[in-house]
């Protein structure tokens, strides 16, 4: 993305620029949990609206972290799918669940398939 203007030089604040808000990383999570379509994107346990969401998929789909596909011509309607570089953020959001279930009492436990996920499992084919 040429004309985003990130906040500084330092890596953590430029990734933070992309990823640092409530949503994208929620989003990114069910991504990763299989779902692809718009309706399966909305239909988390903390309530993202229609509109953050639309938002948040344009954002990440600008970063090119996801790529939107056409499944069905009439009505117009797409899936989203992780890119190679999307699907590198694997790492990340494991560590933020390690550290959140040892640090955060009460946390559900992580899912087996994901703490034993790695990105080039999610790479496009």
């Amino acid at each position: 993305m040429t004309d985003f203007q990130y906040r500084s030089q330092c890596p953590v604040a430029s990734a933070l620029d992309i990823l640092g808000d409530k949503w994208t990383l929620v989003v990114l999570r069910t991504m990763f949990a299989g779902r692809r379509k718009f309706s399966e994107l909305l239909n988390v346990p903390e309530g993202i609206s229609t509109n953050i969401l639309a938002d948040r998929l344009q954002l990440l789909e600008a970063h090119a972290l996801i790529e939107k596909r056409s499944y069905q011509m009439r009505p117009q309607r797409y899936d989203y799918v992780l890119t190679r570089k999307g699907a590198d953020l694997l790492p990340v959001l494991q560590a933020l669940a390690h550290w959140a279930t040892a640090h955060i009492p009460n946390r559900w436990p992580m899912p087996d398939w994901f703490v034993k996920a790695e990105p080039n499992g999610f790479y496009p084919k």
